[in-house]
């Protein structure tokens, strides 16, 4: 395989923008595919597919946003306007919003674990393809993911995690760079003769 200077560049300042900068146009269906497509090209030890992608676009993301803040609510029946406003759009920020879900379960020779991070990669595979394409993205995972009663409203099933939400579309705003780890905080070194 060559050097793709391409690739490192990209890698070099690739970055989310935040879903509330997100505005119109996002990627239509025949886009979205390829997108998945494309996504789809992750680590898959046993060639499982231990995963599934659920799109969210059109009127039914403001639908969705209404039924979570009922949601919401049951549990603080207290919130301010300032987060009923945050419910109500938490699936209308983007255009487009995918859910990546996982289906990792017990396998006679596949990890249950390696299967749950075969959805993390794809993921941030989804991120980069999206990317590729010329669109902004983000991966959320927010309450509702981590909440089954929201489960039948976002079509995950029964069994079923929810790995994140992919929020796509396009932004205005300039894309900042924020701090990252040093690599003398986040690696080890074992072996080695060179300095």
């Amino acid at each position: 395989m060559k050097t793709d200077i391409k690739l490192v560049d990209y890698l070099a300042v690739r970055r989310s923008i935040p879903a509330f900068q997100m505005t119109e146009p996002g990627p239509d269906k025949a886009e979205i595919e390829d997108i998945l497509r494309l996504a789809s090209r992750v680590p898959d030890h046993g060639k499982l597919a231990p995963w599934r992608f659920i799109v969210y676009r059109g009127e039914e993301r403001a639908r969705i946003g209404e039924e979570l803040l009922k949601l919401a609510l049951e549990t603080k029946p207290d919130l301010s306007e300032e987060m009923i406003q945050v419910e109500r759009t938490r699936f209308t920020r983007a255009p487009v919003v995918i859910a990546v879900v996982s289906k990792a379960g017990p396998h006679f020779k596949i990890p249950e674990w390696e299967q749950l991070m075969s959805a993390g990669a794809l993921c941030l595979n989804l991120l980069i393809s999206a990317n590729a394409h010329g669109w902004v993205s983000n991966w959320l995972t927010e309450w509702f993911a981590y909440d089954e009663r929201a489960y039948p409203l976002l079509g995950v099933q029964p069994g079923e995690k929810v790995a994140g939400f992919i929020h796509i579309g396009s932004s205005t705003f300039p894309s900042t760079e924020r701090p990252r780890p040093e690599l003398t905080e986040t690696v080890t070194w074992i072996g080695g003769e060179d300095t």
